[in-house]
C-alpha cells in the first residue's frame, strides 16, 4: 500500500487531551485514524470509539491487547524479577511497548506516514512510546503535540482545552479538573500529579480502586495454590472454594480481585523519571504483587544458585530497560535471553495465604526441586562428611588471613617510623 504523508495513526483514550489532538490534526489536513488499546482498563469501548468518530476520525480501530499483555509482558518481567528501585513493579511502563507495537503494526497496513501520541513532554510516556515507534517503524514521522510550540501556545491548560471541546462540539467526559490523575491496565492503576505533587500529602481514602485498605481487609486469609511453567504461571487454585483459572488474562484478573480484597499491592513512592525529574507516583498492584512472591519463593527450591545470582545482578538493569521505555532494544534481546535460560525447570506449586496486605508462602514443591531434604537436615548425616567444612573453611579464610597480616605489618611500619621521628 502506498505511504500517506497526511494519514496518522493517533494513540486514543477518548479523554480530553487525546480528543482535542485528534480535532486539531484534523483542522491541521490530517487524515486521522483513531487507535484504541484495550489493555484491561474499564471503559465502555463502544462509546470511546463513537466518540472519536463524532471527532472526525476517519477509521477507529479498538484492540485487545490483553493477552498479549499478559503472555508477552507482564508475565516475563514478573519472571525477571522486574522491580524498578526496589520498589514499583512497573505496570504503566509494561503497557507502552505492546500499544505502541499495534499502533504501528495499523500504520503501517493503513498505508499512514504518521503516528501520534498525547503524552506530556515532562513525563515518560513519550520516551516509551517513540523509542518503540523509532525501534520498530523508523521510517513513521511521529508527532508529539505536547511537545509542540504552536500547540503549546494554543493549550496553556485544561480550562483552554475545555473551552476548545466545547467550541467543536467535541464529546469529552471530563468537565473539571479532577484532584490527581489516573491511569489503568491490567497490570495496575497509579495516580500521580495534582495534590498527590506536595510528597507530605497522604493520598486521600476514597481515591483507591483496585485494593482495599488493610484496615477494611477480611480477618480470615484467603488460600491459594499457584503453578508455575518455566516461571510463567499456568494455574491458579483458591483452596478454600475451589476456583480454578489457568487462561492468562482469567487468571491474572483473578488474582488481581483476590489480591484487592486482601489489601495486597499498593506503594507510594518518589520515583527518578528517565527524563531526569522526581516524581511521585502511588500504585495499585496486586495480582502482579502476588505473583511476583510466590514466584521468588519457587526459586528457592528450583533455581541454581548461581544462576538466581547472575539473574538478580541483571534484574535491576531489566527494570531500567523496561521503565525507560528500551522494550524493543538489542540489550532487552540480550537480557531476556538469558532470563528465558534461567527460567528453564522453574517448575512447581507454591501455596500462599493473602492476609492484611501480606502474601505469605505457606510451602512449596517442584518437579525440578534442588533442595535435598536429607541433606540439609540437621539430624542425619545424608551423604554429607561435615569434616569437609574444614578444609572448605581453611581455603575460604585465606585471603582474610593476608588481609590480616598485611594491617598488622602497616601497622608496625607505621609505628617503627613514628618511634624514629620522636
Amino acid at each position: 500500500m502506498a505511504v500517506n504523508e497526511r494519514k496518522v495513526v493517533l494513540a486514543y483514550s477518548g479523554g480530553l487531551d487525546t480528543a482535542c489532538i485528534l480535532k486539531v490534526l484534523e483542522q491541521q489536513g490530517y487524515e486521522v485514524i483513531a487507535y484504541v488499546a484495550d489493555v484491561g482498563q474499564k471503559e465502555d469501548f463502544d462509546d470511546v470509539a463513537e466518540r472519536a468518530l463524532r471527532t472526525g476520525a476517519s477509521k477507529v480501530f479498538v484492540e485487545d491487547l490483553r493477552e498479549d499483555f499478559v503472555r508477552e509482558f507482564i508475565f516475563p518481567a514478573i519472571a525477571g524479577n522486574a522491580v524498578y528501585e526496589n520498589r514499583y513493579l512497573l505496570g504503566t511502563a509494561l503497557a507502552r511497548p505492546v500499544i505502541a507495537r499495534r499502533q504501528v503494526e495499523i500504520a503501517l497496513r493503513e498505508g499512514a506516514g504518521a503516528v501520534a501520541h498525547g503524552a506530556t513532554g515532562k513525563g515518560n510516556d513519550q520516551v516509551r512510546f517513540e523509542l518503540a515507534f523509532a525501534a520498530l517503524a523508523p521510517q513513521l514521522q511521529v508527532i508529539a503535540p505536547w511537545k509542540d510550540p504552536e500547540f503549546l501556545a494554543r493549550f496553556q491548560g485544561r480550562p483552554d482545552l475545555l473551552a476548545f471541546a466545547r467550541e467543536h462540539d467535541i464529546p469529552v467526559e471530563a468537565t473539571a479538573e479532577k484532584p490527581y490523575s489516573s491511569d489503568e491496565n491490567l497490570m495496575h492503576r497509579s495516580y500521580e500529579a495534582g495534590i498527590l505533587e506536595d510528597p507530605e500529602t497522604a493520598p486521600p481514602a476514597d481515591m483507591f480502586k483496585l485494593t482495599r485498605s488493610v484496615m477494611e481487609a477480611p480477618d480470615e486469609p484467603v488460600r491459594l495454590a499457584i503453578e508455575f511453567k518455566d516461571a510463567m504461571p499456568v494455574r491458579v487454585e483458591n483452596l478454600d472454594d475451589g476456583i480454578i483459572h489457568s487462561d492468562p488474562v482469567a487468571l491474572f484478573n483473578y488474582l488481581n480481585e483476590v489480591g484487592g480484597l486482601h489489601g495486597i499491592g499498593r506503594i507510594d513512592m518518589v520515583e527518578n523519571r528517565f527524563v531526569g525529574i522526581k516524581s511521585r507516583g502511588i500504585y495499585e498492584t496486586p495480582g502482579g504483587t502476588v505473583l511476583h512472591h510466590a514466584l521468588r519463593d519457587l526459586e528457592g527450591v528450583a533455581m541454581d544458585r548461581e544462576v538466581l545470582r547472575l539473574r538478580d545482578m541483571l534484574s535491576p538493569r531489566f527494570a531500567e530497560i523496561i521503565y525507560n521505555g528500551f522494550w524493543f532494544s538489542p540489550e532487552m534481546d540480550f537480557i531476556q535471553a538469558a532470563f528465558r535460560q534461567s527460567e528453564q525447570l522453574i517448575d512447581g506449586r507454591v501455596r500462599v495465604d493473602l492476609f492484611k496486605g501480606n502474601v505469605i508462602p505457606q510451602g512449596r514443591t517442584s518437579s525440578s526441586l534442588l533442595y535435598n531434604q536429607e541433606l540439609s537436615s540437621m539430624d542425619r548425616a545424608g551423604g554429607y562428611d561435615q569434616s569437609d567444612a574444614w578444609g572448605f573453611i581453611r581455603i575460604s579464610s585465606l585471603r582474610l588471613r593476608a588481609h590480616k597480616l598485611i594491617l598488622e605489618q602497616a601497622a608496625e611500619e607505621e609505628a617503627q617510623a613514628a618511634e624514629e621521628d620522636g
